[in-house]
C-alpha cells in the first residue's frame, strides 16, 4: 500500500508540479497540504487499493496535515477534516472525506466529487489535529476540465 500511495503523490507532483509549491498553508505550528484534481490522474491499481473511482468527470480532494517540530522538520498528524465545495452557481456540495493511514510516513484525507467540464469550486476545509480544539479554515479555489 506504501508504495501505492507514493505512486500517487508522484503522479499528482509531477502532473502539478508548478501549483503544488503554492498548495500549503501554515497554521500555528501545522502546515496543511492540498490539492484538487481529476481521478482519471489516478493510475488503475492505486485507484482500485483506495476505493476511488477514476472518471474524468470526478474530482479528488487530498488534504496531509504536518506538525512542523521546533528542529523546522516534519511529522504526518491525524486529524478531523471536513470539505464543501461550492461551485461558481451556487450549488454546494458537502465532501466526505476519508483517512487512510500510512503509518509513521503520511496521513491522507480524501475525498471524491462529480464535476463538469471547465467547472470551479471553491473549497472550505476544516482540520482539526488530533489534540487541538479549534479547527482550521482552508479555503482554495480548482477548475477542472473533462473530456
Amino acid at each position: 500500500m506504501k508504495r501505492l500511495m507514493k505512486i500517487l503523490i508522484l503522479l499528482v507532483a509531477l502532473t502539478s508540479l508548478p501549483a503544488l509549491a503554492q498548495q500549503a498553508m501554515e497554521f500555528d505550528h501545522y502546515i496543511v497540504h492540498y490539492n484538487a484534481f481529476s481521478s482519471s490522474m489516478i493510475a488503475p491499481e492505486v485507484a482500485k487499493a483506495y476505493g476511488i473511482r477514476r472518471s474524468d468527470s470526478r474530482a479528488l480532494i487530498n488534504i496531509a496535515v504536518m506538525m512542523k517540530d521546533d528542529d523546522e522538520t516534519t511529522s504526518p498528524v491525524k486529524a478531523k477534516v471536513t470539505a464543501t465545495g461550492r461551485n461558481l452557481t451556487g450549488q454546494t456540495r458537502n465532501i466526505d472525506m476519508r483517512e487512510i493511514d500510512e503509518g509513521d510516513e503520511a496521513v491522507y484525507y480524501i475525498g471524491e466529487l462529480s464535476v463538469r467540464n471547465r467547472e470551479t469550486f471553491d473549497f472550505t476545509v476544516l482540520v482539526t489535529p488530533k489534540g487541538n480544539n479549534k479547527p482550521y479554515t482552508l479555503k482554495f479555489r480548482q477548475q477542472f476540465f473533462t473530456q
